[in-house]
């Protein structure tokens, strides 16, 4: 990595990851804001606001801004998450100049015409509508509110059609006041690019942007609960989860590699054992948020009525297994699916440019390739038995479930469950 950094006076960071072999590149915006920063009524108005972005400013129709990007072949995009939103582009090292124009211009003089207001609204209600139509995506929502309940961590990005709906120019303009501000900001850029080019262009576009930081966020408080809902379905969707760690956790990469041994490919435990030993389930994984202040670790499975049963006490068996039996062969072996991963983005320049961005948001700096291996390769089977024991022995569960989903067991048995030694409970029987 050819990593530059600089700060302007303003507070925004202007960081630049050169690859000189390329003659393109992947540039964007990205900005320390997202959908936990919002109050309930504001639920959904960091995702409209990505999208009015496009809309239209004070000399570009939202059609412009479309044809100036692809007359000279490029990209446009953009994207809502939690904690982050960003926005992006890819074009060839001399259009560097028009990409970086656009991107200051959608995020300083955007009017939000009321006419593309509506249309954008009318189009994210669909986008809610999609997603409630679809089971697996309804319980990851259910799932992140049942494990913050009554914060706007565990609300959904999209917003509810209440809420969307009741948004105007003004609360768009207030919000943009109010959030994007240069210190909460990065502008990064991969490729084909020159820092101090890049640095000039940046002072220029984004120097007007205020001095002053976001107010910060709430802190995230893990309560986790349950969500059951008896749909006509197929499949029953169950979510099995737990409080994580944040990304600056000494237990982080742990967790990470906890993960992948527990159902983070085809030789894992989950997938070996249930899925392939048993066919409980087409599919299984487990998976770990990270967030500034918190995380929740995750599994996933799809099942029909007849093997809920089943599936259920297996898993439970499969997590207190990994507190006491995971081995440095599957560590190894995850450490090794981690480090392939990363390695393989280093090859993408638009990822490059949003792995720099992230790591400046929520590190300060940027995290070189040999620093992240070696803390991946620090990490030994011992501390992922404890961090499995402290993650689900004696914890908090959340649990969701949708679909036929009679009988299932609910997450006061699971953390019950949880408590005993399945070995004891064997012998005991």
């Amino acid at each position: 990595m050819n990593v530059k950094t600089t700060v302007l006076d303003n507070g925004l960071t202007v960081v630049t990851d050169q690859m000189p072999h390329l003659k393109t590149a992947a540039l964007g915006v990205w900005v320390r804001t997202g959908s936990r920063v919002e109050t309930v009524d504001q639920n959904g108005i960091t995702h409209l606001l990505e999208h009015m972005a496009f809309k239209g400013t004070k000399t570009r129709t939202a059609r412009g801004i479309a044809e100036e990007i692809e007359a000279v072949g490029g990209e446009l995009n953009a994207s809502t998450s939690i904690e982050h939103t960003n926005y992006y582009a890819r074009i060839l090292a001399e259009d560097m100049p028009l990409a970086v124009d656009i991107l200051a211009d959608i995020l300083q003089n955007s009017t939000f015409d009321a006419q593309e207001l509506a249309r954008e609204q009318h189009v994210i209600l669909q986008e809610i509508g999609a997603a409630n139509d679809s089971p697996d995506d309804q319980a990851f929502d259910l799932f992140q509110e049942a494990a913050w309940p009554d914060q706007a961590i565990g609300r959904p990005i999209l917003g509810t059609p209440e809420t969307v709906k009741g948004f105007n120019r003004d609360a768009l303009n207030a919000y943009l006041a109010d959030r994007y501000r240069a210190p909460d900001m990065v502008l990064a850029a991969a490729g084909a690019v020159d820092h101090e080019a890049f640095v000039a262009l940046a002072r220029e576009k984004f120097g007007g942007f205020s001095s002053e930081p976001a107010a910060k966020e709430s802190e995230a408080r893990y309560r986790g609960g349950e969500t059951l809902r008896n749909k006509d379905l197929m499949e029953a969707q169950v979510l099995i989860g737990f409080e994580g760690r944040p990304y600056k956790s000494k237990d982080y990469y742990a967790i990470q590699i906890l993960a992948s041994v527990l159902g983070g490919g085809m030789s894992s435990r989950l997938f070996q054992e249930i899925r392939e030993k048993h066919g409980l389930c087409y599919a299984i994984y487990s998976f770990h948020w990270a967030f500034s202040d918190t995380g929740l670790f995750g599994l996933h499975a799809a099942t029909s009525h007849e093997d809920l049963g089943a599936l259920m006490p297996m898993i439970t068996d499969e997590l207190l297994a990994a507190t006491r039996t995971i081995t440095e062969e599957e560590v190894a072996r995850s450490r090794a699916q981690i480090r392939a991963g990363l390695m393989m983005a280093l090859e993408s320049p638009a990822a490059r440019a949003g792995q720099i961005a992230r790591q400046i948001l929520v590190h300060g700096r940027v995290l070189g390739p040999e620093e992240i291996s070696s803390k991946i390769d620090a990490v030994t089977a011992a501390d992922i038995r404890r961090v499995a024991h402290e993650t689900f022995v004696g914890a908090t569960p959340t649990l969701t479930a949708i679909g036929p989903v009679d009988g299932v067991m609910t997450a006061a048995e699971l953390a019950e469950r949880l408590q005993q030694d399945p070995v004891l409970r064997a012998a005991s029987m």
